[in-house]
């Protein structure tokens, strides 16, 4: 297990109020505030039977969940009001979670919302109540990620069903579920979701850059703020072989491209780690790292786990750490991390299955498939998208012939601790700014319920 920070203040009473009631809650925030760090704690410290999911592969494996579809023996595709099939284990499994927690939340769209109640309410024999009474307990930030925008059909549906395909608008939380051609009701009142944003950022300290984040992530960035990132984006990265500088880019074929590149140009053996896979890990776009890593002394690699340690010690590495390769000798790879020699040894990534123990009558978590594979990635460069959850002292960004995605320039930038670590492949421009419509109406009437809740003393749910 990863070594857990001590919660912050803020972090402390969202624990609370999720451990101590049946509130549904959201957990937003934006980047840095430390959404995984309370997930993490959450996981390991409630009494409460949890399972923990997130709608990707990679996701899950993250946060040592199952994925949705899997958990809830669900379709892959639109569910519409198709039947939801459950064999015995599905519902004895479902009838003993206390709170479901679902990663990454953004990228669910409001089809696979409905049918997680809709499952569960089937399952637990009570319709009438949303979620058939689970706690329904949520992460992300819908300014960083978006669920895949459904096609065709699939489009046509979520426009003459749903306000949005995003998960705020799922019909679950206005109390109404789609059923042939009309809607019923769950009961007098839907599901209540309270909002929770994080707002101390621990990965920047700069305020001027956290304002200036702050502008790209709503969309209201000035010329003012433009111009000081473009002046300070311009100049060249330094050629410094100490203190590595990485790419973000929106690609994955310029990634590969400039890795690719890189370790071509540099002089000795390439070698090439294979991973191991055991059980049914699934395909290869779900695998945690590269199933065959080259390497050669002298490439520059980013670290895609924390380092466990020996205890009592900090650790020498973290999730995002960029180094460079100094020796690859049998089962170990050395690395320098900020003139620091370290031992990397192959890791063990562990798919997660939940079951149902009728002995004990609990959820018990097994593990199902095993990733070994040294904890490293080629990091001259890394997409846009990959960078989630990682913090850069230094990175170079480059948008290419655009952002294509709502919240992906912000990602990229609030990636880095100053200001003083950005460097731009080009000058941003006014269409890289891109903030989804609906996530704003969205935001801006919890902007707006919290206001008032804040003059009346309440709580602020959603609108």
């Amino acid at each position: 297990m990863d070594v857990m920070p001590a919660l912050s203040p803020e972090q402390e009473e969202l624990f609370r109020l999720i451990e101590d009631t049946r509130e549904h809650v959201f957990v937003t925030g934006r980047a840095g505030t430390g959404k995984s760090t309370l997930l993490n704690h959450l996981s390991w410290n409630t009494k409460k039977q949890i399972a923990v999911c997130a709608p990707t592969g990679v996701a899950a494996l993250n946060v040592e969940g199952q994925t949705i579809h899997s958990l809830f023996k669900l379709p892959i595709g639109l569910i519409a009001d198709s039947d939801i099939e459950q064999n015995d284990a599905t519902r004895k499994l479902l009838n003993a979670i206390d709170t479901l927690v679902i990663d990454e939340i953004s990228m669910v769209n409001a089809d696979l919302m409905d049918a997680i109640d809709r499952s569960l309410r089937q399952a637990r024999g009570r319709r009438g109540e949303p979620f058939g009474g689970v706690q329904i307990v949520m992460f992300g930030d819908p300014y960083q990620l978006a669920p895949v925008p459904p096609r065709g059909d699939e489009a046509r549906y979520i426009q003459d069903h749903y306000r949005s395909f995003w998960f705020f608008d799922a019909h679950v939380w206005a109390g109404r579920e789609p059923e042939g051609d009309g809607l019923i009701e769950l009961g007098r009142h839907g599901a209540e979701l309270h909002i929770r944003e994080l707002t101390h950022i621990h990965r920047q300290d700069d305020d001027a850059f956290k304002a200036m984040l702050n502008a790209v992530r709503y969309g209201r960035v000035t010329k003012e703020i433009a111009d000081i990132l473009n002046a300070k984006g311009a100049r060249t990265p330094p050629e410094d072989p100490d203190h590595p500088i990485i790419t973000l880019a929106t690609r994955n074929d310029r990634v590969n491209a400039i890795n690719a590149k890189h370790l071509a140009q540099l002089p000795g053996r390439e070698q090439t780690a294979k991973a191991e896979v055991s059980g049914d890990f699934g395909r290869g776009d779900v695998y945690p790292a590269d199933p065959d890593l080259k390497l050669k002394i002298g490439a520059q690699v980013m670290f895609l786990r924390n380092d466990t340690g020996s205890p009592g010690e900090p650790p020498r590495w973290v999730n995002g750490t960029i180094g460079t390769v100094t020796r690859i000798v049998g089962e170990t790879v050395r690395v320098d991390v900020d003139g620091e020699e370290v031992e990397v040894e192959p890791a063990v990534w562990e798919k997660y299955r939940y079951a149902y123990d009728p002995i004990g009558r609990k959820l018990t978590r097994e593990v199902v498939a095993e990733f070994t594979q040294f904890p490293l990635r080629l990091a001259w460069a890394v997409t846009i998208h990959k960078s989630q959850g990682k913090t850069y002292d230094r990175a170079v960004v480059d948008l290419g012939a655009g952002a294509f995605a709502p919240g992906q320039t912000y990602v990229a930038l609030s990636r880095l601790t100053s200001l003083e670590g950005l460097y731009l492949s080009r000058p941003l421009r006014p269409s890289d700014i891109r903030v989804d419509q609906d996530v704003r109406r969205f935001m801006r009437a919890v902007w707006e319920q919290r206001q008032a809740a804040a003059a009346t003393g309440t709580a602020a749910a959603t609108p």
